[in-house]
Parts: C-alpha cells; sequence; structure tokens
C-alpha cells in the first residue's frame, strides 16, 4: 500500500476518503505524510484515520493534531497493534472563526509508506 491515502484536493466541505486496501502493509509500522497545499486565514482543518476490517464497521486509529498553516505534517499509525485492519481512510472537518463571510477552504493531500526501522547495535 505503498502510495496515497487521499488524492490531492481542494474542498470547503468536511469528508472523507474512500477505503483504501491496506495489503502487505497489514501488521506494521505506517507513516502517513499530510500536505496542507492551502487553507484560509483563519481557517482549521481535523483529520482523522480510521481503519476496518471489511469496510462496515470503522474504527478511529489516531488523529492528526489541528493544523492551521500550510506545510508537511507527520503521523505514525502502528498496525501492529491493530492486526484486524485491512482498510483504511481518512476524514476531515473544516473550521472557521471570526467575522469571515467566506466558507473555509482547503487543499490538502496524504501519502502512506512502511516505516522502516533501524536498530542500532552495540559494539561487541
Amino acid at each position: 500500500m505503498q502510495g496515497i491515502l487521499v488524492q490531492e484536493l481542494t474542498t470547503g466541505e468536511d469528508g472523507m476518503g474512500a477505503a483504501v486496501l491496506v495489503g502487505n502493509m497489514s501488521g506494521k509500522p505506517l507513516l502517513l505524510t499530510l500536505d496542507i497545499t492551502q487553507i484560509l486565514e483563519q481557517g482549521s482543518i481535523d483529520i482523522s484515520i480510521w481503519g476496518s476490517s471489511d469496510t462496515a464497521e470503522w474504527r478511529q486509529l489516531a488523529v492528526y493534531p489541528r493544523k492551521f498553516y500550510c506545510g508537511t505534517y507527520l503521523l505514525l499509525v502502528d498496525l501492529s497493534r491493530e492486526l484486524h485492519v485491512r482498510y483504511l481512510r481518512a476524514q476531515w472537518r473544516l473550521g472557521r472563526w471570526g467575522e469571515q463571510e467566506q466558507k473555509p477552504v482547503t487543499g490538502f493531500c496524504i501519502a502512506a509508506e512502511e516505516l522502516m526501522c533501524r536498530t542500532a547495535s552495540a559494539a561487541a
């Protein structure tokens, strides 16, 4: 499943991505990369990651802290603790505060890759 969890999109609505099959990444730690390419002043986005064994029942696995600025943000999702998970999807909520009449608009994408861990061994 090395690839895209959410294709790049620009949205003004809360929503959720499609269910993505985990495949051979099942039971492994994943590193998710959120790229926010556009966000209005006084706007925010909350993104959560959900897992399922069958796409019928979903359970929240991880949450990015609320974001207010463009940038690249990383999140570890350890599927070694979630062996039943075969599918992942992202859900998002947009927020806006202040006296702005403009709807919140945010552009972002989320990529996933297996986290490759290296261990250091002490010299003998």
